[in-house]
């Protein structure tokens, strides 16, 4: 993407109502004034509360909001440049339960309180597999605690991989740290009964792996 298209995207999201960009300082430094605030000031219901980390272009989150209106999605990424489809999609297709934050991962339990989330979804995160990049895998131990946070008591949290080595990484851990696993495969649209959700909704990209016969695995636990 050119440097061009990139301003005129970051511009673009500055207008949106479903955008939030808050400072580092905006989180880290105060009470971020949305969090535990998500339910009453963004959506004005109190429908359950779902995240997408690293969304991406915010497909996945856009068609879930799509799917179940009766819950409200919050797509959360570092780069602006790409979630702006998922938000102007929303825009324009009229989807109120979607929307965006701009935020590192890291800062999630500064963007929101205790119990207020209740399910998350982790689709195709980098795997990080060289040994010095453990500590920005998605789903590592330091991580894990950080969803803890925010989850409610019975939150469950969604990992969908095109990964071997992710998928494994992950199962290894929860099984290690007691965590509960209550479902994972590691060829979802190869096993019948598989869950809607992971196989009703395909980012760009993952149909794309699957017109190569790419694996996609999945994983749904709940964090002890």
């Amino acid at each position: 993407m050119g440097s061009k298209n990139k301003l005129r995207r970051f511009k673009e999201n500055e207008t949106f109502a479903n955008v939030f960009q808050p400072t580092r300082d905006d989180l880290v430094n105060s009470d971020y004034n949305l969090k535990g605030n998500w339910q009453k000031e963004v959506f004005k219901n109190s429908n359950p509360i779902v995240l997408e980390l690293g969304c991406g272009k915010g497909e996945y989150s856009v068609a879930l909001a799509q799917k179940y209106p009766n819950k409200n999605f919050i797509g959360i990424d570092i780069k602006g440049a790409r979630f702006w489809r998922g938000a102007k999609t929303a825009i324009e297709d009229n989807i109120p339960n979607v929307t965006f934050l701009r935020t590192q991962i890291e800062l999630i339990e500064y963007a929101f309180a205790e119990n207020e989330v209740d399910e998350i979804w982790i689709t195709f995160p980098d795997p990080q597999i060289k040994y010095k990049r453990t500590k920005h895998r998605m789903t590592n131990t330091a991580f894990l605690q950080r969803y803890k946070k925010v989850l409610k008591p019975d939150g469950v949290v969604n990992l969908k991989t095109d990964s071997e080595f992710m998928h494994g990484y992950t199962l290894g851990l929860l099984h290690g740290e007691g965590h509960e696993v209550l479902y994972a495969n590691h060829n979802v649209y190869k096993q019948e009964g598989s869950p809607e959700d992971v196989t009703a909704i395909q980012t760009f990209y993952e149909s794309q792996y699957l017109e190569h016969n790419k694996p996609i695995t999945y994983i749904r636990f709940k964090i002890k």
